[in-house]
């Protein structure tokens, strides 16, 4: 018996004729991340970093999504040789790995990813759902193809080191994170400021010019689009606790000024 795996975001992003659009899985529900996988966006990226996620709670939004025509990608929660290798053995085929500083742990992150001889990830491919229990033939030799790698730079040496960073053999694409970039330019919280901004866009420009994705994280749709504008390939745009509190709190406030009116009015 023989199975086909899905596209990787490497994939999708190079045939792709405009950018990305996708948003944060981050409440560690399998059935929140099938709404959000149903919602018509192009990828979801599951947080093991900042998330209530575990190894359990990433197989089962997975497999919630797989019925949808979105690309999923987790979010590791470090650049830990092991966790990669559980969370790849678990069917994950698109990793994003915080917090990349430079090139030499960069290409420490792609051996995590690869098979020896050129890598260091351990073989499991019998008793994983990567191989979906050696039912994808040929997994071991062309794991490469099943598999994409996207590292996060999110600090003032991340983005100085972007360029070599983005050079490495086996990056497939660059994600900055205003937000912790910001905090590392002591602008803490102020991931607009010019600064941030300015070190953002510098960072595009090192990963375009070595030829591979970049994308980046904004919420605010005028400062998603003006990144999108500057040539961000792909963007998250919302997160779904993020949706749930705003969503909760402006429900709240609508009847309690409601009520507050109506009882007034007794």
């Amino acid at each position: 018996m023989s199975l086909r795996l899905t596209p990787t975001f490497r994939a999708a992003l190079a045939q792709a004729d405009r950018p990305l659009a996708g948003m944060w899985v981050c409440s560690g529900s399998p059935l929140v991340a099938e709404i959000c996988a149903g919602a018509g966006l192009d990828w979801v990226l599951i947080d093991m970093e900042h998330a209530p996620n575990g190894l359990e709670s990433v197989l089962a939004q997975l497999q919630a999504v797989a019925a949808h025509p979105v690309t999923p990608v987790v979010r590791v929660p470090s650049d830990d040789a092991v966790v990669i290798k559980q969370v790849l053995d678990l069917g994950a085929q698109n990793l994003l790995v915080p917090m990349v500083s430079s090139a030499p742990q960069a290409e420490a992150v792609v051996q995590a990813v690869r098979y020896p001889p050129r890598g260091r990830r351990g073989v499991g491919s019998a008793l994983g759902r990567s191989a979906r229990w050696n039912r994808v033939e040929g997994y071991l030799a062309d794991a490469d193809e099943h598999v994409s790698l996207f590292v996060q730079v999110e600090t003032a040496e991340g983005v100085e080191a972007a360029a070599a960073i983005a050079a490495v053999d086996g990056v497939d694409g660059v994600f900055v994170g205003p937000s912790d970039l910001a905090a590392s330019l002591g602008l803490l919280g102020q991931q607009t400021h010019p600064d941030v901004t300015a070190a953002v866009l510098r960072a595009f420009a090192a990963v375009t010019d070595a030829g591979i994705p970049v994308g980046v994280n904004a919420f605010d749709p005028e400062v998603a689009q003006s990144y999108v504008d500057a040539g961000a390939d792909f963007v998250l745009v919302g997160a779904d606790v993020a949706m749930l509190a705003r969503g909760s709190e402006a429900l709240a406030a609508r009847w309690s000024q409601a009520g507050g009116e109506e009882r007034a009015g007794y």
